[in-house]
């Protein structure tokens, strides 16, 4: 009788900017190892062009997952 062994389950989550409509950001499409780089990167390029007003910021932070897809974790605006 074989052994059950169970699949990896080790899934290397990386992290996305994306704009107000929810696509990759135009300017910052790379793949972050956190979702402090990945913000604070967007935060910085935010306050470049934009200065440090009260706005909405328009850029928001997914997440891979083990299937493949993206889930949004901060959406834009927020």
């Amino acid at each position: 009788m074989a052994s059950f062994r169970p699949q990896s389950t080790t899934h290397v989550r990386h992290y996305r900017l994306v704009d107000r409509q929810g696509a990759p950001h135009p300017v910052l499409d790379d793949l972050y190892e956190s979702l402090d780089a990945a913000w604070s990167e967007g935060m910085g390029w935010w306050q470049e062009h934009y200065g440090s007003s009260q706005e909405p910021v328009d850029i928001g932070v997914e997440v891979s997952t083990a299937s493949g897809d993206w889930r949004t974790l901060r959406f834009p605006g927020c």
